[in-house]
């Protein structure tokens, strides 16, 4: 048996960790019937098959399982050797990859990334916004960003933005129709657009006022998996919306949002950048979270809920 090349390897690493030829193929720059040949040619020149593959999914065999979970270590630990070196550079360099629901990537990092990249013109950085949460090393992720109570314990973490409030907004033309919710409970009766993680979980809105807690499940025509898409059905009068108030601040200075229920809104610690605990951080990643730490995030107490 001709042994692989390291260069075939990594092809079936970037497979394994998308399971998607045509994601891949991106990554790596080539066709995805070029990446199907050079994949079929290491399958021969092993004897096994390492993927099953159908034309609706990709999913690895038990001997593709098994190879992946033994190489995936291997050339991190490459990465690792070659990102020593990099550190040893004027600047750093190489690819940053970051995983991030959609609304922590407006809130959080696109406005970082103009003076990061300013700074740090040698590094590419590349953003998966996907709101569910994934294994970062097995999907080849280098850092991630996501509300600091859905971090793994296991995870080294620092806040990368300011503390967040969730509000309860609707259209004027919304309360033309229907009465202003005084309690949280009240909105039990009244048209709501609703969130469902992508695991499933439809979220229960959550309200706190002087030391009381309270969780309402609501009800409306309309359930979306991604809060910035919420925007434009609440601005119509579809319902109301329970979302971040940085997402529409500009909407209520305009007026063309009222929000309600204000008195049990309250701050609360929010959006982290998180990463492995691993010894030898990657240059590229070392700048970055350096670059966060200068703004100097949660360097004061939370506001005072209005």
């Amino acid at each position: 048996m001709k042994p692989a090349s390291t260069a075939d390897l990594s092809l079936f690493l970037c497979i394994a960790r998308h399971l998607n030829f045509s994601r891949a193929a991106i990554e790596l720059g080539l066709t995805p019937s070029a990446l199907s040949h050079a994949l079929r040619t290491l399958e021969t020149r092993l004897d096994v098959r390492l993927f099953n593959r159908t034309t609706r999914s990709v999913a690895l065999t038990e001997a593709g399982q098994r190879l992946y979970e033994r190489l995936q270590p291997a050339f991190r630990d490459i990465a690792d050797a070659l990102d020593d070196l990099n550190s040893l550079r004027d600047k750093p360099s190489g690819t940053l990859r970051i995983t991030a629901g959609r609304a922590a990537v407006e809130m959080a990092l696109l406005p970082l990334v103009n003076r990061f990249l300013a700074r740090y013109p040698d590094v590419r950085l590349e953003i998966s916004d996907n709101d569910a949460l994934v294994d970062m090393v097995a999907a080849g992720f280098d850092a991630g960003v996501r509300l600091g109570e859905r971090l793994q314990a296991d995870m080294v973490s620092l806040p990368i933005g300011p503390y967040l409030r969730s509000v309860v907004v609707g259209a004027p033309a919304f309360f033309e129709r229907y009465p202003i919710p005084r309690q949280p409970h009240d909105l039990r009766e009244l048209p709501c657009i609703g969130h469902r993680f992508p695991s499933g979980v439809l979220y229960r809105w959550e309200f706190e006022r002087g030391g009381m807690r309270l969780e309402v499940d609501v009800q409306g025509p309309l359930v979306l998996g991604d809060l910035t898409l919420m925007l434009r059905p609440a601005l119509e009068g579809v319902g109301l919306v329970y979302v971040f108030e940085d997402m529409v601040r500009e909407h209520l200075a305009s007026g063309r949002l009222v929000q309600v229920l204000a008195d049990w809104s309250h701050y609360y610690p929010g959006l982290y950048l998180y990463y492995p605990s691993r010894r030898q951080v990657p240059a590229a990643l070392r700048a970055f979270i350096d670059f966060v730490r200068e703004d100097g995030y949660r360097s004061v107490s939370a506001p005072d809920a209005r």
